[in-house]
């Protein structure tokens, strides 16, 4: 191989598939959403409303928009999981006392006793994904930070 083809070469690289940090996440993404299918099915909830279940279980009545500001999404994307949660009976929303233009979302004692069968998941996704726990906190830190960067670059 010459030195000008060596050079088209390292020109191109930057363009492969296997070469990008965004694919890197995207398929990642796409594999732990599977491993995730597949444990939600127990608590029959999607990965959306799982995490929506997990801000509820952490504190429990806060407003639409304080879930939206944790999850990074809108009201017009939550609005549907929050009404699906509802329909299954895990949480109940209604108007804010304080301010009417708020609705505010609570845990049912289903989607409190839902929790427990959550629990084992975090173990299952850390065997799942092959890894200890330092390096699997020291990947979400990594990844924090990448999302912080990539939201104050906007």
């Amino acid at each position: 191989m010459n030195s000008n083809q060596d050079d088209k070469k390292v020109k191109a690289a930057p363009l492969l598939l296997d070469q990008q940090l965004c694919f890197a996440l995207y398929s990642a993404n796409l594999a732990m959403n599977k491993v995730y299918r597949q444990l939600l099915t127990q608590l029959d909830v999607t990965y959306p409303q799982y995490l929506v279940m997990l801000v509820l279980w952490q504190k429990d009545d806060v407003t639409v928009s304080e879930i939206g500001e944790q999850l990074f999404l809108d009201s017009a994307t939550l609005t549907p999981l929050l009404k699906r949660l509802e329909s299954a009976g895990l949480i109940n929303r209604q108007r804010s006392r304080q301010d009417e233009r708020q609705v505010v979302v609570t845990l049912t004692e289903t989607g409190r006793a839902l929790r427990s069968k959550a629990e084992s998941i975090p173990d299952a996704i850390q065997c799942a994904a092959a890894c200890d726990e330092s390096a699997l906190n020291a990947l979400k830190t990594q990844l924090d930070d990448l999302r912080n960067n990539l939201n104050r670059s906007r």
